[in-house]
């Protein structure tokens, strides 16, 4: 009988047989030769799961991590779908960003799509995701892929999947595809042609800009100064044209993070939202002394804005994705925005008060754009981890560039009024309550420590957090009225009204594309006039930090 260890050795040589790379065919070799059987058995413990994020994981060789074999059995069963659904000769556009590889799985892709009896359009280069999303609509797509890890650690790939309408994909599609990839026996029953794709040219990219006209009211001001960071991504070029196009004056952008770059060499995290990965932009503001700083993430499909504020240390404060949610809510509805505001059951229950007021239709959704897109009759979408969608017309996504745009725009309106975002916060607070957000989030290198604390809160739930009652626990894996099932836990906790506190509400979930446990917490306080504010933000930072350490200590982390 053959031993685990010998089987594992085979299926390392078979794959090696097979590899198209250069590069992680030397790393597997490497491997072999050195019999470093533990590495090699993290590298073939199972395969990355496609599913409604699509791949998302670290490069190297083997199924278990990012590389062009995984990529070209994946892009074989999204081809093998899409012939099945009936689109055989349809068209499928291929985005990807700056990161290593991206552009090899990007090619592999429109290679095996044209092998597959199916049309491939490759982007003219390294763009913005939302770019890619335009695309799809635009040109009529049947699907489209986006190559990109987005905001993750530089060591990470992935690749995003859209169908025609524009959206990421959703059950049963993501099974369905999943099924697909698992039926390719070998890389060798996968036609890939050496040529027959499209380039796509720069008019794909001026009509996306075009398109970005539409989130902006004709004749508005536009005189903000704004300080601008791409993240070492590839939103810039897209992004200063945009600005440009619009008579917005051209941000100053952070130099050291002007260009694409791998390595993302200055920052810990390429994410707006990681502790540090600021500090070069907050550094180019206090020499430029612009009214507000604007950042993408990577793949710029994410928008981050802070703000003045004496009271830190570097001068500037982030906004929370919240925050810019409820600012950009309000500014569309004052536009005359008509439709559906939508955000998602983590982020705050600020939105359904400012639709409310605008007597706006409100819906809620699981977490991820994915969902977002597909709600009916779509004005505004957004989630606190800044992603908004502002033009779903033209982007059925979340999109950076117009968010960044009409942003700029609302800094602008106020500019001329002599206020400023903060003003408008202090304005919606008055109005709505003070809706203030955290978030207490784990990272992880043993994925069964977020099983362990799921498993705890479930079996032994809090009836009490930060001083407040527990009024209902909700157990998301059953699904409600309104939302599918999902790995979730949802409380909502009534407040005391001694303080002010009206309620507060925590929601905890695994990260889907990252080794985090997320707790989501929010309270709301009144703030009955503008003196109170102060008071009223501070009850709600103390009621905060409570909820995060008595959680922790529920869920054992």
């Amino acid at each position: 009988m053959e031993s685990a260890e010998s089987a594992l050795i085979a299926r390392a040589r078979a794959w090696l047989a097979e590899d198209p790379d250069p590069d992680t065919r030397a790393e597997l070799a490497k491997l072999l030769d050195a019999a470093d059987v533990d590495e090699i058995g993290a590298r073939f413990s199972g395969t990355l799961q496609f599913g409604t994020a699509g791949l998302r994981g670290e490069l190297g060789a083997g199924p278990m991590r990012m590389n062009r074999s995984v990529v070209i059995r994946a892009a074989a069963g999204l081809a093998a779908y899409l012939n099945a659904q009936g689109h055989t000769g349809g068209l499928v556009v291929i985005g990807y960003d700056a990161r290593y590889k991206s552009a090899d799985f990007a090619r592999d892709t429109a290679a095996v799509m044209t092998g597959a009896g199916l049309r491939a359009a490759l982007l003219p280069g390294p763009l913005p995701t939302p770019v890619l999303a335009f695309a799809i609509r635009h040109l009529g797509a049947v699907a489209g892929v986006e190559v990109t890890a987005s905001h993750n650690p530089p060591r990470d790939n992935g690749y995003k999947v859209y169908l025609g309408d524009g959206s990421q994909i959703v059950p049963p599609a993501d099974g369905e595809i999943a099924a697909e990839i698992a039926a390719v026996a070998s890389l060798d029953d996968v036609p890939r042609p050496a040529d027959g794709w499209e380039t796509l040219g720069d008019e794909v990219v001026a009509a996306y800009l075009a398109r970005t006209d539409a989130v902006l009211t004709p004749g508005s001001p536009r005189a903000v100064d704004v300080v601008y960071t791409p993240m070492h991504g590839v939103g810039r070029t897209t992004l200063t044209a945009a600005f440009e196009r619009a008579g917005f004056p051209a941000p100053t952008v952070v130099a050291e993070q002007a260009d694409p770059d791998p390595d993302f060499p200055t920052v810990a995290f390429p994410n707006p939202e990681e502790p540090g990965a600021m500090d070069l932009a907050f550094a180019t503001a206090r020499a430029a002394g612009p009214d507000i700083v604007i950042a993408n993430d990577p793949d710029a499909d994410r928008c981050a804005v802070a703000v003045p504020d004496p009271a830190a240390e570097s001068g500037w404060r982030m906004l929370r994705g919240d925050e810019v949610g409820a600012l950009l809510a309000t500014h569309l509805a004052r536009k005359g925005a008509r439709g559906t505001f939508t955000t998602t059951i983590v982020s705050s229950s600020l939105l359904s008060r400012i639709a409310a007021a605008a007597d706006a239709p409100y819906e809620e959704t699981l977490t991820g754009f994915k969902w977002l897109a597909r709600v009916d009759g779509l004005a505004y979408a957004y989630e606190e981890a800044l992603g908004y969608c502002v033009d779903p017309a033209g982007v059925r996504d979340k999109d950076g560039i117009t968010a960044a745009l009409l942003v700029a725009e609302l800094a602008a309106v106020l500019k001329a009024e002599g206020r400023t975002l903060t003003d408008l916060l202090d304005e919606i607070a008055l109005e709505h309550g003070l809706h203030a957000t955290d978030q207490l989030s784990v990272r992880v290198d043993d994925l069964s420590l977020i099983g362990a604390a799921m498993r705890r809160l479930r079996e032994q739930p809090p009836t009490e957090l930060a001083g407040l009652t527990v009024d209902s626990a909700d157990d998301l894996t059953q699904g409600t009225e309104t939302l599918p099932p999902t790995d979730g836990l949802r409380y909502r906790l009534s407040g005391t009204g001694a303080d002010g506190v009206r309620s507060a509400r925590v929601v905890v979930r695994p990260s889907g594309t990252e080794p985090k446990l997320k707790c989501y917490l929010e309270v709301v306080v009144g703030v009955p006039s503008a003196e109170a504010l102060e008071s009223a933000r501070t009850t709600a930072d103390r009621v905060l930090a409570a909820l995060k350490t008595d959680l922790a200590t529920a869920a054992g982390i």
